[in-house]
């Protein structure tokens, strides 16, 4: 499996679990929170199809990467996706960033600029400010996350029990849009991350983009659920798509959080769509239109 140390923990190394697929423009994919880079397995074969190059990574503490009790902050975040870009040489390539990955993307933009990244896109995504405050009306109230960090402390496995129904809207689409099975896969992912990261990413969902999000001045693309029970739409995604100019907004009905999964034919088409074609997929692979039909 391939790797990428990204810093050193006493001493043992802290390696990035990463994948890269295909040829073609790149689109590096960047997870939520509590999973991995295998939970975008819907969109990977599309995106190969429609001839792109497809990097996906797990963040530090999550999926194969190392589990270090430290750097579980945007800023490491951003270092840690940087380190992905020079390590790889990649150019002219493309960040989507779903739920906390919208974080990574919003926060290296607005670090290390968008010399080359050609396009945006934030899926879910906790930007811009999702708390409260004097001036942040439309944000959630911070006791919201003060109580996941309550919970996830006290068990956190009975906290994803509970957090994978909203994430999937479970009581509307278990059965239709989504298995048993795969909410099983999903707890299975988030039982395995590191206990430490599972509960120092929970503040980082308080962090304040707005100024990242200001400085994006590339083609973005926003997609977002209007039954978003986890970062509401009107707390997130509808206003990053304000405060970006030209930013594109894709409200998806009745989607919840991970519209990603439960509504990946919508998804993926407006995906191709803002991407563009990249170069000839593989040898009898189907038109961008029938892999997401």
């Amino acid at each position: 499996m391939p790797f990428i140390t990204v810093g050193k923990e006493n001493s043992g190394n802290i390696d990035l679990y990463y994948e890269d697929h295909g040829s073609g423009k790149p689109v590096v994919l960047i997870h939520g929170y509590p999973l991995s880079g295998a939970s975008w397995e819907k969109q990977l074969p599309v995106l190969l199809n429609s001839g792109h190059r497809v990097i996906t990574y797990d963040r530090r503490g999550f999926g194969n990467s190392s589990q270090p009790t430290e750097g579980y902050n945007y800023d490491t975040f951003a270092q840690d996706l940087q380190q992905v870009v020079t390590h790889l040489k990649l150019r002219d390539f493309t960040l989507v960033g779903f739920s906390m990955g919208g974080g990574e993307v919003a926060r290296y933009l607005g670090k290390y600029g968008s010399q080359g990244v050609s396009k945006a896109v934030f899926i879910s995504s906790v930007p811009p400010f999702l708390v409260k405050t004097a001036d942040n009306p439309e944000g959630v109230d911070r006791s919201v996350f003060d109580g996941i960090a309550k919970a996830v402390a006290a068990d956190r496995y009975a906290f994803f029990t509970e957090f994978f129904k909203n994430f999937y809207n479970a009581d509307v689409f278990l059965g239709k849009r989504i298995s048993e099975q795969a909410l099983r896969a999903s707890w299975n992912v988030a039982a395995g991350a590191s206990a430490t990261a599972s509960l120092a990413c929970v503040p980082t969902w308080y962090e304040d983009f707005r100024q990242d999000v200001a400085r994006i001045d590339i083609p973005t693309l926003v997609l977002h659920g209007d039954a978003d029970r986890i970062v509401p739409l009107n707390a997130a995604g509808a206003r990053t798509a304000k405060l970006i100019k030209g930013a594109r907004l894709v409200v998806v009905k009745d989607g919840p959080h991970a519209i990603n999964w439960t509504h990946a034919d919508e998804v993926n088409t407006e995906l191709v769509n803002f991407l563009g074609k990249g170069q000839p997929g593989r040898a009898e692979s189907p038109a961008p239109k029938e892999a997401v039909a």
